[in-house]
């Protein structure tokens, strides 16, 4: 089979497509992978700065999307079933995939493959941020940071459905607006100057909840754009640095800085993937919750794909295409 492949650490230029053997099936679901998502962490990987560090030759990748080849009988999905499927860490832009039935779901007929391949990552941990981290009520103002980007567009299109009333969608372009827009903000302001910018959209209170993928020297007018009971997600910090907050600003207005591994507290926490699951897929297969719409490469472009994550040129969530 072809496989998306690292061999070694010197960046997504030195990412090769390969023939390899395809996995074993023992006790395992095999998927004829259609989709694979592209994330973050693949491009970290490139480089050995994640903290997954994986000794190369390795597959990147961390979810797929495509058709059951064959699967015990105890699983919940059966060979010829569409589904999407969570490799974790490392794996996915392959072919063939061949992973435990707890980490594969249906997929809605509703939801493309590429599609399916770029909403599990994202979608699961937007769903934990806001509804169990973030614990976002009916009503309240949802600020979204790198809100073009894959998790971005990814709680602009869940925040809806959980509840929020106001989304504000924060990008560095024009052009990043209109991807913004299109995936569900009510307002887009530039990251130059949010700040202000949030205080005259709220009439000066504030919103509830800031969704930070982003980290670097945002974080402090981010606590600042708070409401009181506010509650800053801090997801990842694609813009490279990690930064510290001075605990008096979470005291003078009560708010809170809430860290959200998805990734650890699902595989720390037996059955929370399927439940998470279980309460997705009906707003994605009713169409409350709209799939996303990746921007999609070939295989044979997945070094471009893995280098847009690295240099934030990526238009939402991006997916490669495994099979014609």
């Amino acid at each position: 089979m072809r496989a998306v492949q690292i061999s070694r650490l010197d960046g997504p230029e030195a990412v090769q497509v390969v023939e390899v053997d395809e996995p074993g099936g023992d006790g395992a679901v095999v998927v004829d992978v259609h989709a694979a998502g592209v994330a973050f962490p693949d491009a970290l990987l490139t480089r050995g700065l994640y903290q997954h560090k994986p000794d190369p030759p390795f597959i990147p990748g961390g979810e797929a999307a495509g058709v059951v080849r064959s699967a015990p009988a105890e699983a919940p999905v059966a060979a010829g079933d569409r589904v999407a499927a969570l490799t974790m860490l490392s794996g996915g832009m392959a072919e063939v995939i061949a992973l435990p039935a707890e980490q594969v779901f249906k997929l809605p007929d509703t939801v493309s493959f590429e599609a399916g391949a770029g909403l599990l990552f994202n979608d699961l941990t937007v769903h934990f941020a806001l509804s169990e981290r973030g614990r976002l009520r009916d009503g309240e103002t949802v600020l979204v940071h790198g809100a073009a980007g894959g998790i971005g567009t990814s709680a602009l299109r869940l925040a809806p459905a959980l509840g929020a009333a106001r989304t504000i969608a924060v990008v560095s372009t024009q052009e990043k607006a209109d991807i913004a827009r299109t995936a569900g903000a009510t307002d887009v302001v530039l990251a130059d100057g949010f700040k202000d910018a949030v205080r005259d959209l709220t009439g000066g209170r504030g919103v509830d909840i800031v969704v930070d993928p982003v980290g670097g020297d945002r974080v402090t007018d981010s606590l600042r754009s708070l409401a009181q009971g506010g509650r800053l997600l801090v997801i990842g910090f694609t813009g490279g640095d990690i930064p510290t907050v001075k605990l008096n600003r979470l005291l003078l207005n009560n708010i809170d800085a809430v860290g959200v591994g998805w990734g650890a507290w699902a595989m720390s926490h037996p059955g929370s993937l399927e439940r998470q699951w279980s309460q997705l897929e009906p707003l994605l297969a009713s169409g409350a919750v709209p799939p996303p719409q990746p921007e999609v490469y070939p295989l044979e472009r997945a070094g471009e794909a893995i280098a847009a994550l690295e240099n934030r040129t990526a238009k939402g969530k991006v997916v490669l295409r495994m099979r014609d």
